[in-house]
Order: structure tokens, then C-alpha cells, then sequence
């Protein structure tokens, strides 16, 4: 996936473009994390988050993954798939 090229898709036009970089960083400086650096990362992006006061709703962020969907390898997609499966069981 081009790291910035999700960005500029319309779907996401109408969201704060700070959102979608604080999500770029997100996802691009997690890439190569181990599971045991997973969590320590996740927790210092949130308290960055709320640090920011970032936040999203839902419709964001069915535009988001619809965007980054449209970008995704194979593999990327299954991953975000697996994630999305994850946040509807909370």
C-alpha cells in the first residue's frame, strides 16, 4: 500500500486531515512491531490520542477502512478484516 495515498482517496475528504495522519503514523510505526511491543505502542498511541483529543466515530471509521481497503494488498486486507471482525465483538 502507498503510505499516503489512502489519504487522498475521496472517501476520506471530509475527515480532519491530523485524524489521518495520527492514523498513518499509527499504522505505518506499528508495521514491524513483535506481539510484545504491540500493546506498549497501542497504549502510548492512545494516550497521544486522547492527549490531541483525537478521536473517531463510527462512520469515520467505516470510511477509513473502505479507503484503506481500496489500497490494501491481499495480506493487508485480510489483516484489517481480522481487526474490524475484532472491534464488532466489543
Amino acid at each position: 500500500m502507498n503510505q499516503n495515498e489512502w489519504m487522498n482517496d475521496p472517501l476520506v475528504a471530509d475527515i480532519d486531515r491530523n485524524k489521518l495522519q495520527f492514523l498513518q503514523m499509527l499504522v505505518f510505526e506499528s508495521r514491524n512491531l513483535t506481539k510484545e511491543q504491540m500493546l506498549p505502542f497501542l497504549m502510548s498511541v492512545a494516550q497521544k490520542g486522547r492527549d490531541k483529543s483525537i478521536s473517531f466515530d463510527d462512520n469515520e471509521i467505516e470510511k477509513i477502512v473502505a479507503a484503506l481497503r481500496k489500497y490494501a494488498s491481499p495480506e493487508e486486507a485480510d489483516k484489517i478484516n481480522k481487526l474490524m471482525s475484532l472491534r464488532k465483538k466489543h
